[in-house]
């Protein structure tokens, strides 16, 4: 077993001056993991950006060529939160095709993980939170149409819910979401997941680990997926600014751990994601999201 990593140098469209969100994190990220020699440049791949086609599978069709054509209406362009520019629109197209590269890798590899993605609050009709694509779901979507895989299991562990990916997983059975994050954090409306695990604001480490290992393995035994989807959200740390609850770096580590032995021990391949983080200091973020590839990188190298 060998871990890939999927890169694009897309992920670092430039964003306008003075704007919130921390696109730069992507660059960033990618550049620790080589300088801390985590993964070597043999180990990384770039994708093709995503066609239309695949987008349409979890998208309408209105909606992608709205984005792609930067024509959406100002109302739409606010509740992504992002200005949709040719850049901006190039950046999810890459994002996409590198979950789906992933999650081709994962099941070729054992593991394989995206230096970006987790768009889990795009819609099918609509874009929302920071998110334009949703990657994941196209690329279940698109595996599933291949023949790849039968059944997915997607593991949110962002702070925020997954609304967007259980929303368009909604009567399809062939997709399990399961999203544990904070109650009281964004979005104020919550879709409704196969599972969900809503969290207290303020919830530590051990708690937070007691949750996550009373459900995960007779998940995985009950689903019984081909793939698993890891979102692997930084934002539960207890400093990040958009997040509410109490993780530490520590905590984390052993979240990314459990969750990856324990789909790994069951046999089933994961595809990672990195999801939100939200830190003034990209170098703190980019250690932070680097523990998903980190912990991937050496439970293949044990697994060799």
């Amino acid at each position: 077993m060998s871990l890939r990593v999927v890169h694009h140098p897309a992920y670092v469209a430039p964003m306008p001056a003075g704007h919130r969100f921390p696109m730069a994190k992507y660059g960033r990220l990618m550049a620790h993991l080589l300088e801390q020699e985590i993964v070597a440049p043999s180990q990384v791949q770039a994708p093709e950006p995503a066609p239309p086609a695949w987008l349409c599978l979890a998208h309408t069709q209105d909606y992608v060529e709205a984005v792609l054509c930067q024509s959406l209406a100002a109302a739409a362009v606010r509740q992504i939160g992002l200005p949709i520019t040719a850049g901006v629109a190039q950046r999810a197209r890459a994002a996409t095709a590198g979950t789906v590269l992933a999650a081709r890798l994962a099941l070729e590899h054992g593991i394989a993980c995206n230096t970006a993605g987790g768009s889990h609050h795009a819609f099918e009709t609509h874009g929302s939170g920071f998110c334009v694509f949703n990657d994941v779901a196209v690329a279940a979507r698109v595996l599933l149409a291949e023949g790849r895989i039968d059944r997915a299991l997607v593991i949110d562990l962002d702070v925020h819910q997954g609304d967007g990916t259980a929303s368009i997983f909604t009567g399809d059975p062939r997709v399990f979401t399961f999203s544990a994050h904070c109650r009281t954090n964004f979005p104020l409306r919550k879709q409704v997941s196969d599972l969900d695990l809503a969290l207290d604001a303020g919830l530590e480490d051990a708690a937070y680990l007691r949750l996550l290992a009373g459900h995960l393995p007779g998940l995985l035994e009950d689903v019984r997926p081909d793939l698993v989807f890891f979102n692997a959200g930084v934002d539960p740390h207890q400093d990040d600014r958009l997040g509410r609850l109490a993780l530490t770096e520590t905590g984390l580590w052993r979240r990314e751990r459990f969750v990856l032995e324990t789909c790994l021990a069951a046999g089933v391949p994961v595809a990672g994601v990195i999801g939100g983080g939200y830190a003034p200091d990209l170098d703190h973020l980019a250690r932070r999201h680097a523990i998903l590839h980190q912990v991937a990188g050496d439970l293949a190298r044990r697994r060799t």
